[in-house]
C-alpha cells in the first residue's frame, strides 16, 4: 500500500495540498494568502513529481493507476495549467468580489481529477476522475455569485454535463457487459475476439459521445460559449485547457492508434467530427464581438485540429496531440490571463471595441496578447504552429489528407478573428477607460505563457522527443 501510495505520488500530493487548503480555510478564513501559498507550493511539488515519474513507467493498486510515462507528462501539464490560473487568481478574485477560500480547494481538486483522469487503468478510476473534475467546474463556474450570467452558466454546464455524464456511464457499463471487466488493458486485448458485436461499437460510440461533450467537439459543443462567458476569466482559463487536455488523455488511452485502425467505421466519425468542429468552431468565431466567446468558439475549432491528430492513428498524430495540448494550455491560459488582468469590478472590458488603442496604453501586455493570438493562429516561430504541423502531419500519414488541408484552410479563416483582435489595439483608437493596476503575479503568469510558446516554438523537439517514447 505504501508503495502504491509512493508510486501515485503526484495525485497525492495535490490532494494532500487540497485537503491543508481546506483546513487553512476552516481556521483562517481572510486574508487567504496562507491558501495560496500552499496551492502554489502543491502544484509546484506535484508538477516535479509528475515530471520525474516521466521515465519510469508502471502501474499502482492492482493496475487501476498507470503511473510514469505519458500520466507523468499529463500530470506536468495539469499542474502548470493549474499554477498558471493560480498566479492570475488573487488580485482578480479581489477585485471581482469573490474572496471565498474554497476557490483554492476546488481548483486543486479539479487538478485531482484531472490526474485520475490521465493515469487510469481502469474505467471506474476515470469515471471517479472525470466526476471529480466536472463537480468542481459546475461549482468554479457559479463562483461569481451575484451575477446572474455565471449562475445561469453553471447551471447550464451541470445539467448538460450530467446529461453527456449519462451517456458515457452507459457506455462504460456495455463494455463492461461486453468483456466481463473494467480494466482498460484487458478491455484493449480483448478487441479483436469481440470486433463483431454491436454492444462494443455501442459502448464506444457513447463513450466517444461523453468525450466529445468534454472536448467541446461538434456537435456537442453547444454549452461552450455560454460556460466560458459566463464563469470567472480564470475559471474559463484553467477549464479550457486543464479540462480539455484531460479529455483528449482519456481519448489517447481508450481510442489507441491499434483501436482506431481496427474500428474503421469509428476511425470515420472520429474524422467527421474533428472536420465539423474546425468549421463550425472558425465560422461562428468570426460572428463573434465578446473576446470571450471568440475564445471558446476557438476552442471548438481547436479540439477539431487535435482530433485530427487521434484520427491519424499513428505515433506522429499521437505525439502531436501530447504536444499541441502543451502548446494550448499556455496559449489560452494567456490569453484568458490578459482578459482576466484586464476585466473591470462590473464584469465588463471584455469586447473587441474595448481593446481598441490598448497598445499605447499597456505596451507589454498589449505585445504578449499579440504572441498568444498569433500562436492561436498558427504563426510560427511559436508552438502552436508546431502543434499544428504535426498533428496535421500525422493525418496525411494516416491517410487523410483531406482533412490535414481542411485544417490548414481553417486555420487561415482563424487568422481573421485573432489578427483583428492585434489590429484593434495597435491600429485603432480607443476610449477612455478606467485604469485597472496589473498584479505582478498575474504578469509573471502571462510572461511566463509567452517564453514557454517560444520556447517550444524555437525548440520543439525537446518535448517531441520525450513524448514520442510513449507511443
Amino acid at each position: 500500500m505504501l508503495q502504491d501510495l509512493i508510486a501515485a505520488g503526484p495525485i497525492v500530493v495535490v490532494s494532500v495540498s487540497a485537503l491543508l487548503v481546506l483546513l487553512a480555510e476552516a481556521a483562517w478564513k481572510k486574508p487567504l494568502t496562507l491558501q495560496w501559498w500552499i496551492s502554489l507550493t502543491g502544484l509546484a511539488v506535484g508538477g516535479v513529481t509528475g515530471g520525474m515519474s516521466i521515465p519510469v513507467t508502471g502501474t499502482a493498486f492492482g493496475g487501476m493507476l498507470t503511473i510514469g510515462g505519458a500520466a507523468g507528462y499529463w500530470c506536468v501539464v495539469f499542474c502548470a495549467a493549474g499554477f498558471l490560473c493560480l498566479l492570475l487568481s488573487p488580485s482578480y478574485l479581489i477585485r471581482q468580489h469573490m474572496q471565498y477560500g474554497e476557490y483554492y480547494t476546488l481548483l486543486l481538486f479539479g487538478v485531482v481529477g484531472m490526474m485520475l483522469m490521465a493515469s487510469s487503468g481502469d474505467l471506474i478510476i476515470f469515471f471517479l476522475g472525470l466526476e471529480l473534475m466536472s463537480i468542481s467546474f459546475y461549482v468554479l463556474t457559479g463562483f461569481a455569485r451575484t451575477r446572474l450570467t455565471s449562475n445561469e452558466a453553471s447551471l447550464k454546464y451541470f445539467l448538460l454535463g450530467a446529461f453527456a455524464t449519462g451517456f458515457l456511464l452507459y457506455g462504460i457499463a456495455l463494455l463492461y457487459g461486453t468483456f466481463g471487466t473494467t480494466s482498460i488493458a484487458s478491455i484493449m486485448a480483448g478487441v479483436a475476439a469481440h470486433a463483431h458485436e454491436p454492444l462494443l461499437m455501442i459502448g464506444l460510440a457513447l463513450l466517444l459521445v461523453g468525450l466529445s461533450f468534454k472536448v467541446a467537439a461538434v456537435p456537442f459543443h453547444m454549452w461552450v460559449p455560454d460556460v466560458y462567458e459566463g464563469a470567472p476569466t480564470t475559471v474559463s482559463a484553467f477549464m479550457s485547457t486543464g479540462g480539455k487536455a484531460a479529455a483528449f488523455s482519456v481519448l489517447l488511452i481508450i481510442f489507441t492508434p491499434a483501436l482506431v485502425k481496427q474500428e474503421h467505421s469509428l476511425r470515420e466519425v472520429l474524422a467527421v467530427v474533428s472536420g465539423l468542429s474546425m468549421v463550425v468552431g472558425n465560422l461562428l468565431a468570426i460572428a463573434q464581438r465578446s473576446i470571450k466567446r471568440m475564445l471558446a468558439y476557438s476552442s471548438v475549432a481547436h479540439a477539431g485540429y487535435i482530433l485530427s491528430g487521434v484520427v491519424a492513428a499513428n505515433a506522429t498524430g499521437s505525439t502531436g496531440v501530447l504536444f499541441y495540448l502543451l502548446a494550448y494550455t499556455m496559449m489560452n491560459a494567456g490569453a484568458f490571463g490578459v482578459l482576466s488582468l484586464e476585466e473591470s469590478p462590473e464584469g465588463t472590458h471584455l469586447t473587441y471595441d474595448d481593446y481598441a488603442g490598448f497598445g499605447k496604453k499597456k505596451p507589454l501586455t498589449a505585445l504578449l496578447m499579440s504572441v498568444f493570438m498569433f500562436s492561436l493562429a498558427g504563426v510560427p516561430p511559436f508552438a502552436g504552429f508546431f502543434g499544428k504541423y504535426y498533428v496535421f502531419a500525422g493525418a496525411v500519414a494516416g491517410g487523410y489528407t483531406w482533412l490535414a488541408i481542411l485544417g490548414v484552410v481553417m486555420s487561415v479563416v482563424s487568422a481573421y478573428y485573432y489578427l483583428r483582435l492585434v489590429v484593434k489595439m495597435y491600429f485603432e483608437e480607443g476610449s477612455e477607460s478606467p485604469h485597472i493596476e496589473t498584479s505582478l503575479s498575474g504578469m509573471t503568469a502571462i510572461v511566463a505563457a509567452a517564453l514557454a510558446l517560444l520556447g517550444l516554438g524555437v525548440l520543439p523537439s525537446v518535448v517531441l522527443s520525450a513524448v514520442a517514447k510513449f507511443f
